[in-house]
């Protein structure tokens, strides 16, 4: 079983899936998959610097993906067309990724994913878990991980899909509001629901 893990900016997806993985659940970062789709040689990075020039390459050739992110947010096509080229190329590595994992003696993996229902992944898994916090919170931590300021903060939040919308196509929720030892208690408790679903068969709770 493929639990999809997603949220937004700034939620916590790794941290969460950090702790499944202390508990023996491995898991697929599509952030590193996206990654691998524009390396240096990759088709991709050729397409994004023909269209968006030497303004999104660094000195050695590798993409800056600080110059494309301030473009991409900034406009709504050029985020689409950007979407159009990569997308297609992540899921194929995905698919590849994710039946290794299958092949291995687990009870269930996670896809970690930012872009989980924009990017169409959510049809790779069986359970879709929202790693959910307030707005303000996401705007504080993405203004302070990212070093960018709280316009552009917002911009990149308001960008994503809605807090509601997500939350309403998930199956499960983790609340990322609260201290670390709460969302232990929650990961566990998820840990638990999901080995019984897997050793059932199951993808769905009666």
């Amino acid at each position: 079983m493929i639990i999809g893990l997603t949220g937004g900016i700034a939620s916590g997806k790794s941290t969460v899936a950090r702790a499944f993985e202390r508990l023996g659940i491995p898991w697929v970062d599509a952030d590193d998959v996206a990654r691998e789709v524009v390396a240096p040689g990759e088709p991709a990075l050729a397409e994004i610097a023909e269209r968006f020039g030497a303004r999104v390459l660094n000195a050695d050739g590798s993409l800056n993906r600080r110059a494309l992110r301030e473009i991409v947010f900034a406009d709504a096509d050029e985020r689409r067309w950007l979407e159009s080229v990569t997308h297609p190329r992540i899921r194929e590595r995905l698919h590849a990724h994710l039946a290794r994992l299958q092949a291995g003696d687990v009870p269930y993996g996670l896809l970690v994913s930012p872009l989980l229902f924009e990017s169409g992944q959510a049809e790779m898994v069986d359970r879709c878990l929202v790693i959910d916090v307030p707005e303000a919170v996401q705007i504080a931590r993405t203004a302070a991980r990212d070093d960018v300021d709280e316009s552009q903060a917002r911009a990149i939040v308001a960008a994503q899909m809605p807090r509601a919308e997500r939350l309403a196509r998930a199956d499960d929720v983790i609340d990322n509001g609260g201290d670390e030892a709460a969302l232990a208690v929650q990961v566990r408790q998820l840990n638990q629901r999901y080995r019984r679903l897997s050793s059932t068969g199951r993808s769905s709770l009666e």
